[in-house]
Protein backbone atom coordinates (compact mmCIF):
# COMPACT_ATOMS: atom_id res chain seq x y z
CA UNK A 1 0.00 0.00 0.00
CA UNK A 2 1.14 3.54 -0.68
CA UNK A 3 1.32 6.22 1.94
CA UNK A 4 -1.42 8.88 1.83
CA UNK A 5 0.76 11.48 3.53
CA UNK A 6 0.72 14.66 1.44
CA UNK A 7 4.16 15.60 0.20
CA UNK A 8 5.55 19.05 0.86
CA UNK A 9 6.33 20.87 -2.40
CA UNK A 10 9.91 21.90 -3.02
CA UNK A 11 11.06 25.53 -2.95
CA UNK A 12 11.13 26.85 -6.51
CA UNK A 13 14.52 28.53 -5.92
CA UNK A 14 16.64 26.03 -3.96
CA UNK A 15 14.63 22.80 -3.83
CA UNK A 16 14.30 22.56 -0.04
CA UNK A 17 10.83 21.82 1.39
CA UNK A 18 8.60 24.90 1.16
CA UNK A 19 7.56 26.65 4.38
CA UNK A 20 3.91 27.57 4.87
CA UNK A 21 4.63 31.23 5.60
CA UNK A 22 6.70 31.70 2.44
CA UNK A 23 5.04 29.24 0.05
CA UNK A 24 6.13 28.37 -2.65
CA UNK A 25 9.51 29.27 -1.12
CA UNK A 26 11.34 27.82 1.89
CA UNK A 27 12.42 31.14 3.40
CA UNK A 28 12.29 34.91 3.09
CA UNK A 29 15.70 34.78 1.42
CA UNK A 30 14.43 32.60 -1.46
CA UNK A 31 11.33 34.81 -1.77
CA UNK A 32 13.61 37.87 -2.01
CA UNK A 33 15.82 36.15 -4.61
CA UNK A 34 12.72 35.52 -6.73
CA UNK A 35 11.53 39.12 -6.33
CA UNK A 36 14.95 40.44 -7.35
CA UNK A 37 14.85 38.27 -10.48
CA UNK A 38 11.50 39.79 -11.46
CA UNK A 39 12.67 43.34 -10.76
CA UNK A 40 15.93 42.93 -12.69
CA UNK A 41 14.16 41.55 -15.76
CA UNK A 42 15.53 38.00 -15.44
CA UNK A 43 11.94 36.76 -15.69
CA UNK A 44 9.96 38.00 -18.67
CA UNK A 45 6.38 37.26 -19.64
CA UNK A 46 6.36 36.79 -23.40
CA UNK A 47 4.14 38.95 -25.53
CA UNK A 48 3.77 40.12 -29.07
CA UNK A 49 5.36 43.26 -30.45
CA UNK A 50 3.63 46.46 -29.40
CA UNK A 51 2.52 48.93 -32.07
CA UNK A 52 2.48 52.65 -31.43
CA UNK A 53 -1.30 52.53 -31.83
CA UNK A 54 -1.49 50.20 -28.80
CA UNK A 55 -0.15 52.83 -26.39
CA UNK A 56 -3.60 53.76 -25.13
CA UNK A 57 -6.07 56.58 -25.61
CA UNK A 58 -4.77 59.86 -26.95
CA UNK A 59 -5.87 63.31 -25.96
CA UNK A 60 -8.29 64.93 -28.42
CA UNK A 61 -6.73 67.38 -30.85
CA UNK A 62 -7.58 71.05 -30.39
CA UNK A 63 -9.10 71.74 -33.78
CA UNK A 64 -11.31 74.72 -33.91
Amino acid sequence: MTSSTPSVPACVICGKPAAGAYRPFCSKRCADVDLQRWLSGAYVIPGGPQDESDEGPRAPDDEG
